[in-house]
């Protein structure tokens, strides 16, 4: 049990780098009118997208093998909204990746301050995730 946690652990942290950095990428992507620039973060966001979705599946993973070591847990209050919450950042993962398409074929319409508040939602939602997790209020 704490082995497969270890790893859930470990590969949240890596999707959670990819969605912390990728979105920062974009905003120096919107800032940027220099072409080899603009090539280089093409390059650095499909990168890190591998990293995200290797991360990501892990993560995945790891969880449902925690879920199906505990299935209690599915029946408690935090562990659906904690699932809500993690929908909800794989919808922003996927969301995530059609920008770094939109930001491949020089579709960008948004700006870097549009993407600086894109930037924020995946804090939020470790913090709730987080003390979901661990504290299990309900």
């Amino acid at each position: 049990m704490l082995w497969l946690k270890s790893f859930h652990i470990i590969f949240m942290v890596t999707w959670f780098a990819g969605l912390f950095y990728l979105p920062r990428l974009f905003v120096y992507h919107a800032m940027s009118s220099d072409e080899s620039v603009r090539q280089r973060l093409d390059t650095m966001q499909r990168k890190l997208l591998v990293m995200m979705h290797i991360g990501g599946t892990l993560t995945w993973l790891f969880g449902l093998l925690l879920l199906w070591k505990t299935p209690a847990w599915a029946g408690q209050g935090w562990f659906h909204v904690k699932m809500l919450l993690v929908i909800v950042l794989v919808v922003y993962h996927f969301a995530c990746a059609r920008l770094v398409s939109v930001f491949a074929a020089v579709e960008n319409q948004r700006s870097h301050t549009w993407y600086r508040w894109f930037n924020e939602i995946p804090t939020v939602i470790l913090i709730a995730v987080v003390l979901l997790a661990v504290l299990k209020p309900f």
